[in-house]
């Protein structure tokens, strides 16, 4: 049996899963915190990516909160527990973090860094045996492929509130203005902000991560094992190839990409920093 971290490594090889580990605490560990406190994530007409799309909302008394009349269900109802937060999150966006957690970048990626399994190439493990991912609760992996199926979903969601975000509210006291821009006040006209590239961004780079999946790429080919027999399958999965390859920037890009938009929105809609209108 190898000593944990005995290694003939002469090179800094620990930095990696350092650096992973601290990565992913302050991502998920803010995305996580943002669930649990779901105020501010509307700054008309921009939303969070963190409750998009919001099954429910807060009635009232949420600051910041999406508003009622465009939560897919309207507010919260009566039996949601008083113990909980009222958040969105904890519905459709929540699929999101589910098919990050069995990606199968972030697998190896948590794996090292958090269960030292191993830590790096040639460094030995803190266990003897392999206890590979065929019990519970690393089964549940499994589910990554109907995970996938459930994010394109929410994708194609963030690319409608993106479209939306082009579109901005006229002020009923301007009228001036609104019919400078020949819109009704209390009705929308088109414009770009900055919030609007945040939120285009966004789904750029989520659709880079998404479409790269590997679970994606063998759908892509027809689900078939050997390639060389579906020539169409094949064309499919080296297009997926080419995202694929670059998966790991795709992957720490995107969450990135959340987190920010998420905190664009939130100090947006606190009075913080007024958006830009570029046009």
């Amino acid at each position: 049996m190898t000593a944990f971290a005995s290694t003939r490594r002469v090179d800094t090889w620990w930095v990696q899963p350092a650096a992973t580990a601290l990565g992913l605490i302050v991502f998920f560990g803010y995305l996580t915190l943002r669930a649990f406190n779901a105020t501010y994530v509307w700054a008309e007409p921009y939303i969070s990516p963190t409750v998009a799309p919001p099954l429910f909302t807060p009635a009232a008394g949420y600051l910041g909160s999406v508003p009622v009349a465009h939560a897919w269900l309207g507010a919260f109802p009566a039996w949601w527990p008083a113990f909980l937060p009222q958040s969105p999150a904890f519905f459709i966006p929540g699929l999101a973090i589910a098919f990050r957690f069995t990606c199968y970048y972030y697998r190896g990626a948590y794996y090292k860094a958090f269960w030292s399994d191993p830590p790096s190439c040639t460094v030995g493990e803190p266990r003897k045996s392999y206890w590979g991912e065929n019990s519970f609760p690393l089964v549940l992996q499994n589910f990554h492929r109907y995970m996938l199926f459930l994010s394109i979903f929410v994708l194609m969601i963030l690319g409608y509130d993106a479209w939306k975000s082009l579109w901005f509210p006229v002020a009923a006291g301007a009228p001036g203005a609104a019919a400078a821009l020949g819109t009704p006040p209390g009705q929308v006209s088109f414009g770009i902000g900055v919030g609007t590239l945040v939120l285009s961004v966004n789904v750029v780079l989520l659709s880079g991560y998404l479409l790269g999946c590997h679970t994606l790429r063998h759908v892509a080919g027809g689900c078939a094992d050997q390639l060389s027999r579906a020539p169409l399958g094949l064309t499919a999965y080296n297009c997926v190839s080419c995202l694929n390859r670059r998966h790991m920037v795709w992957a720490w890009a995107s969450l990135f990409s959340v987190g920010f938009a998420d905190l664009y929105v939130r100090l947006c809609s606190m009075g913080v920093w007024s958006d830009l209108r570029i046009l």
